[in-house]
């Protein structure tokens, strides 16, 4: 019995103070490992169970052992055996683990009753590839999620998924990159050609000499930045005449009809325009290499199960699609 309230109130802030001491000498990993040390009654066991190393847990257990003021654990009959302090904190750190682990665990993601908006940047290219598929696949799974599209440059939409701004991003993405983005390949796109079948010879494609004496349609959001095409005739030390350029890719295949103009582009542009159409597709006379088509997004939102979701669908929805191949 205190003889006085501050003589309690001493007592009560000595304990205090002691615990406070233990509790700051115990981290996460220490109580992991000593609640394996407790189930497996065994060091090298619990090792095994905790990836470590059998000496690593032996220093654990030195350190549990003190700080806890108790063996923990005691050989007899030749076997490691619980104290009756040991016995006493295992239920408790039993729980304590299990409540921590939901608390951390990543939430269960719903599709079907999850309302959000995605907010995604990619090219009018990217849009023909992905919007028609993937907005299928959320009215009939996630009738709920409402997407945002906005269509930029490949700097701008890097700046706004480091920024938070942007969820998801698509395009090509050359290295090196943040540190703190991801990227996942979609798919390999390959070039082709679109010209007025009438102007073409009947095999259907065109010699170096023809293909550059013809008039040329780019589609690019600015004339000036470098694309595929461009470095290729580069490297080959030739040039074409370009007598159009666009922005977007919704009127590029209507100019080419009735004309002498080529238009140079991806294979999956096209997919839009050849029933019915005028136009016929052949190979490049020069080699193009073929491009990587990327998904950008920020090591932040790795643990948003919704965001995982909508990358994975995504994901599958180009691997089922992705036997087309360029014609040739």
């Amino acid at each position: 019995m205190y003889n006085s309230y501050y003589e309690f109130k001493f007592h009560f802030l000595f304990i205090y103070i002691r615990i406070m001491n233990k509790l700051r000498r115990i981290d996460l990993n220490l109580l992991v490992t000593l609640h394996a040390l407790l189930v497996e009654k065994h060091v090298s066991r619990a090792a095994q169970r905790l990836h470590k190393s059998q000496p690593a847990v032996s220093h654990a257990l030195a350190n549990l052992r003190i700080i806890f003021d108790d063996p923990l654990l005691v050989r007899r009959t030749g076997k490691l055996e619980l104290t009756s302090r040991a016995n006493e904190l295992l239920p408790p750190l039993t729980e304590a683990l299990h409540q921590l682990g939901m608390l951390i665990k990543q939430p269960a993601f719903d599709p079907a009753q999850a309302k959000r908006v995605f907010r995604l940047a990619m090219s009018d290219y990217g849009s023909r590839v992905i919007l028609p598929g993937l907005v299928r696949i959320l009215r009939s799974n996630a009738p709920g999620i409402d997407l945002q599209v906005v269509q930029a440059s490949r700097t701008s939409m890097l700046t706004g998924v480091q920024d938070g701004d942007i969820d998801m991003a698509f395009g090509v993405f050359h290295s090196p990159l943040s540190d703190e983005l991801r990227t996942h390949t979609l798919f390999i796109e390959h070039f082709v050609c679109a010209a007025d079948r009438n102007t073409l010879p009947k095999e259907g494609g065109l010699e170096k000499t023809e293909w550059l004496r013809r008039p040329h349609v780019l589609v690019a959001m600015q004339s000036s930045e470098s694309n595929e095409i461009e470095n290729t005739l580069h490297r080959e030390g030739v040039t074409r005449r370009v007598a159009m350029t666009l922005p977007h890719w919704g009127v590029a295949s209507r100019v080419v009809e009735n004309t002498d103009l080529i238009l140079t582009a991806a294979r999956r542009s096209f997919d839009l325009f050849l029933e019915d159409s005028p136009l016929q597709l052949f190979t490049p006379p020069y080699p193009i290499d073929p491009f990587e088509f990327s998904m950008a997004w920020h090591s932040r939102r790795e643990s948003d199960a919704g965001h995982n979701w909508m990358r994975r669908a995504i994901i599958e929805m180009l691997r089922e699609d992705g036997t087309k191949e360029p014609d040739e």
